[in-house]
């Protein structure tokens, strides 16, 4: 398999759409499961959404400078189109999705300490995913859910990386808060 610089030099330079595809291989779980996320669970919705990236990514691919890594460029594409698609239809955040149910890295919540269900804890947890703003939602779900590091959280949600652990930090606050309940 290649690495993401030589199928994004091929897919800019000779528009080899067999090299685009393998980049959508690659990306088109993360960037699923991303929206899947966002969207409160809509699979559907989802893949529209995740299609709509891919065709903008290959559309402007010319445009990628490597300053940062292909992935961080798409998911900031992913971003982008999630929150037009989401100001278009005035979409409201209804649902958002379920956690590992051992509880999450980093927050300190765990469903065995506590004497919950699995089941219980992805409900409580559910609800408490409804409590955050949407910026504090996106942080948590890139860092504790994609695995997406602070700085790559920062290019992706287009502020300062001081932003992201304000936003971080006051969603573990307040799913820590809604748990201690």
């Amino acid at each position: 398999m290649q690495n993401d610089a030589w199928l994004v030099s091929r897919s800019a330079l000779l528009g080899d759409r067999k090299a685009f595809s393998q980049l959508v291989e690659t990306y088109q779980s993360p960037i699923r499961r991303f929206f899947f996320n966002l969207t409160g669970g809509n699979e559907e919705l989802s893949k529209d959404l995740a299609q709509d990236t891919f065709v903008k990514a290959w559309l402007n691919i010319g445009s990628f400078r490597a300053t940062a890594k292909f992935s961080t460029w798409l998911f900031r594409i992913a971003y982008n189109t999630f929150y037009d698609y989401a100001r278009a239809k005035k979409l409201a955040r209804t649902s958002t999705p379920l956690p590992p149910a051992r509880g999450i890295k980093g927050v300190g919540i765990d469903a065995d300490s506590k004497g919950m269900s699995e089941v219980d804890f992805n409900m409580d947890f559910l609800q408490a995913l409804k409590i955050l703003k949407e910026d504090e939602c996106t942080a948590m779900l890139l860092f504790y859910m994609e695995d997406q590091t602070i700085e790559k959280i920062s290019k992706i949600m287009n502020c300062p990386t001081g932003t992201v652990k304000s936003h971080l930090s006051r969603g573990k606050e307040k799913i820590a808060k809604y748990f201690s309940r």
